[in-house]
């Protein structure tokens, strides 16, 4: 059963701007690294990023704030390249109230031109 959909849009260049300090504040080192692996993209990595990010916690009904920190969601690759969602802290315990401890999360990224998009699916499992 769906429990929550969540979908966000961001412009790629919001993150051209970004110094290494601030981005280093919010981002996780595997999604920087994998940034950086990239490097004449890494800012369409970076928005994809927050993209999945933010479409988590809307699926989720939260926000960043008090409870959620910005590690408390990440963007990992699986060995095909494909991207998961890492829940930790406040997003990892919102989301076993809303959909159990079998919860299965899908996310899917897209970028095209100068916006990165993502849609975020939690499925309570029986």
């Amino acid at each position: 059963m769906i429990t929550g959909i969540g979908i966000d849009l961001v412009e790629c260049d919001r993150f051209l701007d970004w110094s290494a300090f601030k981005k280093q504040r919010v981002f996780t080192k595997k999604e920087l690294e994998y940034a950086d692996n990239d490097n004449a993209n890494a800012e369409k990595h970076l928005a994809n990023c927050w993209a999945a990010r933010e479409a988590c916690l809307k699926a989720l009904g939260l926000g960043f704030g008090e409870d959620i920190a910005f590690s408390d969601v990440s963007v990992i690759h699986d060995d095909a390249g494909h991207p998961e969602l890492l829940l930790a802290g406040g997003a990892k315990a919102a989301l076993k109230e809303m959909a159990g401890s079998n919860a299965h999360i899908q996310v899917s990224i897209t970028d095209q031109g100068e916006y990165s998009a993502a849609v975020v699916v939690i499925e309570k499992q029986d």
